[in-house]
């Protein structure tokens, strides 16, 4: 794959701040010893540093030869870990018990710290590039922060620009969409009133669980038999809360799960029917229900026209273009860089990692970050910029 010289001979360097941040896994907003490695990298390469932007959000800020331009892209990477065990025993495993880097947040936030370097040391573009090192992605909404927090009023962006490895893919292979490429994701609770009983005696009683059980499958009809076959949806109940003892109907049954879409007019009605099902179906058993609904993340929709071109452009000229792939599906997994694409044109790849056929899959507890692709990752985000910021010929 071509990737850049310069880049490939601190590969070493790059496996190694990697492999660090992988053993110190921090999760959302507690990042901080991350945070503080990269200010102290980005400072070692002469880059501009600003902390504290959604608590433990680090931006680094680039001027191109010749000063800023009044032109100006970002480029995004996550830092936060998960909170999970890690199964793995090799040297770099995590130190900190019940956290762990399950994501490849180590890897995005060091290739984008590799391009970081390789630009500070060649500076061939013209224009400001802003390096967002984003706080909380899974789950705590570090990216909606960063935006109420006035990042794109700060750190002005023509255009911003993410990335995720993705493991489902060969390395060497770039995914860029136009349109929707992650779902948006919701929650609720719903709590199904009953009244209690001993179980022999049920005519005595209102049934919370036979109520919670219609109110199950009654939301599978809702994506089967509401929206179109093809759009995507989904509504899963994850959890089912209720009881103490085998003999004993209770007084409540807590019901709780996600809702998925790709776009705001199924994510309306996906809420819609939800709610209805929840405020009729009790009725019909002489009880009631109530349902709290939280909306998460939107769906992570990428721009079209010169994002979407740019995108392209560099992914074919880095991964060679049989590499780069417009033809794959959207996944039903979320992203919080969607708030960024809400307030700026840019676009989202995916970075093939590989390993999913050994079990290395996101949120596994043995997933590792593929050190091998390190380079193709940081070659496109530099070659991104000195793309969409050429100086004058």
């Amino acid at each position: 794959m071509p990737i850049i010289n310069r880049i490939a001979e601190f590969h070493a360097d790059m496996t190694e701040w990697r492999r660090h941040i992988h053993e110190n896994p921090e999760t959302a907003f507690e990042e901080f010893k991350t945070s503080e490695f990269v200010a102290g990298k980005l400072k070692e390469f002469g880059i501009e540093v600003h902390r504290d932007i959604a608590g433990t959000g680090v931006v680094g800020v680039l001027h191109g030869e010749g000063g800023p331009t009044g032109r100006a892209i970002g480029l995004r990477a996550d830092m936060d870990a998960l909170n999970m065990e890690e199964a793995n025993s090799f040297a770099h495993a995590s130190k900190v018990p019940g956290k762990m880097h399950g994501c490849g947040h180590d890897g995005h936030t060091t290739m984008l710290l590799g391009a970081a370097r390789y630009l500070a040391e060649t500076r061939n573009f013209a224009g400001t590039v802003n390096f967002i090192f984003q706080p909380a992605e899974e789950g705590a909404g570090g990216g909606r922060r960063m935006v109420e927090e006035g990042l794109f009023t700060r750190f002005p962006c023509d255009m911003v620009f993410g990335m995720h490895n993705w493991p489902d893919l060969p390395p060497g292979q770039i995914v860029v969409k136009e349109g929707p490429i992650m779902a948006g994701a919701d929650q609720f609770e719903i709590k199904v009133a009953g009244k209690g009983g001993h179980a022999a005696l049920p005519h005595h009683t209102i049934d919370p669980i036979v109520i919670a059980a219609h109110i199950i499958t009654a939301t599978q009809t809702v994506v089967s038999r509401n929206i179109s076959p093809i759009e995507s949806g989904v509504i899963s109940i994850t959890q089912v809360h209720a009881g103490s003892a085998y003999n004993v109907i209770p007084e409540e049954v807590i019901l709780r799960g996600t809702v998925r879409a790709l776009s705001h007019e199924v994510r309306e009605l996906l809420e819609k029917r939800l709610r209805h099902i929840v405020e009729t179906v009790p009725v019909t058993f002489g009880s009631t229900a109530t349902i709290n609904y939280r909306r998460g993340y939107p769906p992570t929709v990428n721009h079209g026209g010169a994002p979407h071109e740019l995108a392209t452009q560099v992914a074919r000229k880095v991964a060679g273009e049989d590499n780069v792939l417009n033809n794959v599906g959207p996944s039903m997994g979320a992203e919080d860089f969607a708030f960024m694409l809400q307030e700026r044109p840019g676009s989202y790849v995916w970075v093939g990692q590989g390993g999913s056929e050994l079990g290395c899959l996101l949120h596994n507890p043995r997933y590792d970050f593929n050190d091998d692709i390190m380079p193709l990752g940081t070659s496109y985000w530099a070659t991104l910029v000195e793309t969409a910021l050429p100086k004058a010929a």
